[in-house]
């Protein structure tokens, strides 16, 4: 037996043609959200941070310091803004199993109930994050002159439309009849 490679003559139409591209399919980006693209800015606005702060320690060996309170503040917003991506995809860590063995009215009861508790959290939520940016006031930041309740602004905004998107998920969930919580496999696209 050889392990010798076996290469058949090919005409020049068919090269032509190895180079010519299918049509690919366009790119859909009206599935993201505002939140999306916000998360994404202040992503990059971290890693942006977190670079200079690498270059200006390892290499110029003389660090700035204001790039390291930068990119953490940048973390809190890419967290409070990312968790709103989440509620609005139902994301969040959930525990699903229960439902299975209830019965169907009281399976949807209860998703109801927990899609109430969520709205009820993150209205609540927004009110201590407004209690607390009114008491530190403008507060400055360590190393920079830059009043920290504008980060805190973020986070309530953050919190303002996780509210609104558990407001969205509700009532996707009220007129589908049923959420995530009784059918997960909907959500997944393992159910047929």
């Amino acid at each position: 037996m050889s392990t010798a490679e076996i290469h058949r003559q090919i005409t020049a139409d068919e090269i032509a043609h190895t180079f010519e591209e299918e049509a690919t399919p366009k790119v859909d980006l009206g599935i993201y959200a505002f939140e999306d693209w916000l998360a994404l800015v202040i992503f990059w606005v971290m890693a942006l941070a977190v670079f200079l702060q690498f270059f200006t320690r390892y290499v110029l060996n003389d660090s700035y310091a204001w790039t390291e309170e930068i990119a953490t503040y940048c973390l809190i917003g890419v967290v409070f803004i990312g968790a709103s991506m989440c509620v609005r995809l139902s994301r969040h860590i959930q525990v699903d199993l229960v439902y299975r063995y209830l019965p169907h009215l009281v399976a949807r009861g209860l998703s109801t109930v927990i899609d109430l508790i969520r709205i009820a959290f993150f209205g609540y939520t927004i009110r201590l994050v407004w209690i607390y940016i009114q008491i530190i006031g403008d507060e400055p930041m360590t190393t920079i002159n830059f009043p920290k309740n504008y980060v805190y602004y973020v986070v309530l905004l953050g919190f303002a439309l996780m509210f609104a998107r558990s407001v969205q998920v509700a009532l996707e969930n009220w007129r589908q009849g049923y959420s995530i919580l009784e059918r997960p496999g909907a959500y997944d696209g393992s159910e047929g």
